[in-house]
């Protein structure tokens, strides 16, 4: 299928080949015929894409902070590696769909298939997108009217912050496509409306719909036009619809507004308030969040978990209803407001220059299909595979596969045969940068394949364990990034798994596998004796919605990231953890938590402990670990400096930072094409995977637990 895709790093626009994706539990796969270019979105996308790197700087600056501090602690090189990777990702354009309902998911109602439908999907032939993000089109609507749904939501929830009464003068800044919309919607809802903008073309498309529209540039001051269109009285609410980086907009809502007035922000434009100006007045301001409640909340819009009505009364899928129900009354006119219908094939004829501000709304029209036939793989060059080979098969496109994944690969001579991606548009940029033969959104194509040896599996955390054993039960060798699975139920079937296929499975613990790490080893010995280790993780704030915080499907930072440690420890001791022990910041603490200390006993009395905090600083080093043992000390530093005390021959050692991706994966690749013996134990993996998992279940029974 065809998608049209931004490259943030030179600022092209795209329509890419990639794959259709395959629909998902809880979504819809719609077949678009119309979608709409948000004008005003996109165009800062493609601008900030065509800007170079000290404008796009300029534009972010709280990202180049993230960037310095970054530089000092983990050096310049993973810096710049990490950037650059950032900017060499594609960002999928447009939110304004609609189209034909192809398949359903599992676990959706309300929809069948050849419904037409409004989503949020991009702009792309087909979408996957969740059930509470999809809408059914009234009959009397057609899909260029319905492709107004989405960003006539976002002006909706504006108004619906401001909660307008019946007669009062609202106030419009920005008459482009959602400011006219907005206008319409309060015009509707009984209110008197001003209008202002710059651009004479907008403003007289507004006084055609009825709105009370001024250009300032013209003459018309807009604080005196305000006050005498209300008897001095001033605007009861002004909504602000613009993208301008001024301070002079919120200065001038201010000064129009009545006292105790309210403004509101859907648009972009430049923050810096006068305290006077709101607080002579008592002025309240709000920003809107795009289409309304349940935007950006992961168990409203990926687990669709709907809000209460009686106490949400207006979600985001609720307000695309409202939205459809005004065009299908007349209530609002969207027909007017288009200024060209494209064929999708012609698409830069709107994205090749954007910022003459002529356009409205552009529709971009789909090629009509008579049959459905949905291409889930993307053939990119025709190399020939046999096993033996080291042939390779990679599921998942994640920014941990774009950063670190691929670029280790690339140096091996391993042959990538597939990528598969869910929505198909990574995985294709990525098939093309690393030579992969085949971009697929068809984990099936991977696992049936016979050429394929090894399935890595780079994917988020609960669907690893199910993806494992579907490996081996395929006859393949399996890598999978940590954690391998994220409670023991998992992990008794993959062992179950293990024990069946006679593969082998890795996890991606390199750690091990860092140079500084095996000359610790060797200074440490066997392990024959016991050693106090104190491992320190640094590991950042994220915000609790995000995934790897749901137990459900990240399993929580401790099962997902500690385990690093945990292994680590166990490859310098030679030793298995025997019971855990699991402290965390709080007086009540839940059973999820990134702010803890556990405890490890091993079967050879090593002591450990593994401080995994989320609240110290981003300036200090993310990973520290100490040993003693024997009247010896080594102390590591974030993977670039080793201190030895007591040793006779050894006092330091540093590096790049290195956290041993490479020497992991030149290793894997060897063995696959060799044969032998795991790089790591799967006794060893398990052990440490019992740990991180008994680390959760001690913090909730405030116990010891014993794995040995």
């Amino acid at each position: 299928m065809l998608q049209i895709i931004q490259n943030l790093n030179n600022g092209d626009t795209i329509l890419e080949q990639v794959p259709a994706p395959m629909v998902k539990s809880g979504q819809v796969l719609i077949q678009t015929t119309r979608s709409l270019v948000s004008l005003g979105t996109e165009r800062m996308l493609v601008e900030f894409g065509k800007s170079n790197l000290v404008q796009k700087a300029l534009q972010q600056p709280d990202k180049v902070k993230e960037v310095l501090n970054k530089v000092k602690t983990d050096g310049l090189n993973p810096t710049i590696n990490s950037v650059f990777n950032k900017l060499s990702q594609p960002l999928p354009l447009g939110y304004c769909n609609v189209g034909k309902v192809v398949a359903v998911g599992k676990g959706v109602e309300g929809f069948t298939i050849g419904d037409r439908v409004a989503s949020n999907g991009p702009h792309a032939e087909y979408v996957c997108v969740p059930k509470n993000l999809v809408v059914p089109i009234p009959e009397d609507v057609t899909d260029e009217e319905a492709a107004f749904t989405v960003i006539g939501s976002i002006g909706l929830q504006g108004i619906r912050l401001v909660n307008p009464t019946f007669g009062e003068t609202i106030v419009v800044v920005g008459l482009g496509l959602i400011g006219l919309i907005t206008a319409q919607l309060l015009k509707a809802n009984g209110c008197s409306v001003i209008g202002f903008d710059y651009d004479g073309s907008k403003v007289a498309i507004a006084q055609k719909l009825g709105i009370s529209a001024v250009n300032p540039s013209e003459g018309n001051d807009q604080i005196p036009y305000v006050l005498h269109e209300t008897n001095q009285m001033g605007a009861d609410a002004v909504i602000i619809t613009a993208s301008n980086k001024s301070d002079e907009i919120i200065s001038q809502a201010a000064k129009m507004s009545r006292k105790r007035g309210r403004i509101v922000l859907v648009g972009v434009i430049g923050l810096d308030i006068s305290r006077a100006d709101f607080y002579e007045k008592e002025l309240t301001f709000q920003v809107s969040c795009s289409y309304g409640p349940g935007r950006y909340d992961e168990y409203y819009e990926q687990k669709g978990h709907d809000y209460p009505l009686a106490f949400v009364r207006w979600t985001e899928k609720r307000n695309f209803e409202a939205l459809l129900q005004a065009i299908s009354n007349g209530l609002i006119d969207v027909k007017s407001l288009i200024t060209e219908r494209v064929p999708l094939s012609d698409y830069l004829h709107i994205y090749s220059d954007m910022s003459n501000g002529k356009s409205i709304a552009s529709i971009l029209i789909y090629p009509e299909k008579e049959s459905i036939h949905l291409n889930h793989a993307v053939t990119l060059n025709l190399s020939k595979f046999t096993q033996g080979q080291g042939v390779i098969g990679i599921i998942g496109a994640g920014n941990f596969t774009s950063a670190m994944i691929l670029p280790c690969l690339k140096k091996t001579d391993v042959k990538l045969k597939y990528i598969s991606s869910a929505g198909g548009l990574t995985g294709t940029v990525l098939a093309k940068k690393y030579n992969i033969s085949i971009s697929t959104t068809e984990n099936d194509a991977i696992l049936n394949d016979e050429d394929v040896e090894l399935v890595m599996i780079t994917t988020r955390h609960n669907s690893h364990a199910n993806l494992v054993i579907e490996g081996l039960t395929n006859g393949k060798h399996v890598f999978v990034e940590k954690p391998l699975a994220i409670n023991n139920g998992e992990l008794d079937s993959v062992i179950e798994s293990v024990e069946k296929s006679g593969k082998t499975v890795t996890v991606g613990f390199n750690r091990r596998f860092a140079p500084l790490a095996t000359k610790m080893k060797k200074l440490l010995g066997n392990g024959e004796s016991p050693m106090n280790i104190v491992a320190t993780m640094n590991a950042g704030f994220i915000p609790k919605n995000v995934w790897v915080h749901d137990m459900e499907i990240g399993g929580g930072r401790i099962i997902g990231e500690a385990c690093h440690f945990i292994d680590l420890i166990s490859y310098l001791t030679n030793a298995k953890v025997t019971s855990v022990c699991m402290s965390a910041m709080g007086l009540n603490p839940e059973d999820n938590t990134d702010n803890a200390s556990i405890l490890l006993k091993y079967e050879n009395g090593t002591n450990a402990v593994i401080n995994y905090f989320a609240n110290g600083s981003k300036t200090y080093s993310k990973e520290r670990l100490e040993v003693y043992h024997q009247e010896k000390t080594l102390i590591l530093d974030n993977w670039r400096k080793l201190h030895g005390y007591g040793f006779k021959y050894f006092s330091s050692a540093s590096s790049s930072q290195d956290k041993g991706h490479q020497n992991q994966f030149n290793t894997l690749i060897q063995s696959l094409k060799a044969g032998g013996e795991p790089i790591i134990p799967f006794d060893s993996i398990v052990n440490t995977s019992k740990a991180s998992i008994a680390a959760i279940e001690s913090l909730k029974k405030g116990s010891w637990i014993d794995i040995l």
